[in-house]
């Protein structure tokens, strides 16, 4: 079983247009990404899939590795599922889908979510991480999952689960939104219809769960910041200089 880590890149951002290529200390942001994800030796392969020139020439600039889609693809899933036929990776390989908007992640995050298949059975896996800020309890940007004893997800929501009557709120876990797929199931997936609570959540995940599929949650200690916006990239600096 080889594992790939793809990393999907849009340059087109109606809050920050053109953010994989957003500077930070003299380098692109999605050179971070890919060299942080570098670092990981048992992943065989990085790629940057992309559907514009401009980020796939700043890959290959630094010497990374950057696969051009097709721009008709509405989601990261699909993007990748393309690299898949690409690459003509085997049905049981591992695709590691990698945001290229966090600057900041870290190896053991990584580590942690190929240790989600370990287990053989499992074939989609996923991060969570406990909620210690109360303010990210009732953020709609803060993903909240509930897993079960095998620690496989039962639903991933904006809203915050689970509701406490005691009101303690200490069992809470954020959704850390990078992924694990056997190539076998990433091809399914980007086959399935879209699902009413994928719709009403705006959480592609939940596909997943409606149509009766399982994804493995595994915790981390660990977690990234995503850069959705030119402040949230600001602190990301401010936070690699102290």
């Amino acid at each position: 079983m080889k594992i790939i880590a793809m990393i999907p890149s849009r340059y087109g951002s109606v809050r920050f247009p053109g953010k994989p290529l957003a500077l930070i200390k003299g380098k692109p942001m999605i050179q971070y990404v890919y060299e942080n994800v570098k670092k990981v030796s048992v992943v065989d392969a990085v790629y940057v899939a992309t559907d514009d020139r401009r980020i796939s020439e700043a890959v290959h600039a630094f010497g990374g590795k950057a696969l051009m889609t097709s721009s008709d693809h509405t989601c990261g899933t699909d993007r990748l599922a393309e690299c898949v036929r690409i690459l003509q990776l085997d049905e049981a390989d591992l695709v590691l889908n990698i945001q290229g908007d966090e600057p900041l992640i870290r190896r053991e995050m990584i580590l942690d979510l190929i240790s989600c298949f370990d287990d053989e059975d499992v074939y989609m896996g996923t991060l969570k991480k406990k909620i210690t800020a109360a303010d990210e309890l009732d953020n709609p940007n803060v993903v909240k999952v509930i897993s079960d004893k095998k620690d496989d997800a039962i639903y991933f929501s904006r809203y915050c689960l689970p509701y406490e009557r005691d009101g303690k709120k200490e069992t809470h876990y954020k959704h850390i939104g990078v992924y694990g797929y056997k190539v076998w199931f990433l091809t399914k997936l980007s086959r399935m219809k879209r699902t009413g609570l994928e719709a009403a959540e705006s959480l592609e995940q939940l596909r997943v769960i409606e149509n009766g599929y399982r994804i493995r949650v595994k915790e981390t200690k660990f977690q990234s910041i995503g850069v959705d916006t030119p402040e949230q990239l600001e602190k990301v600096e401010y936070m690699m200089e102290v």
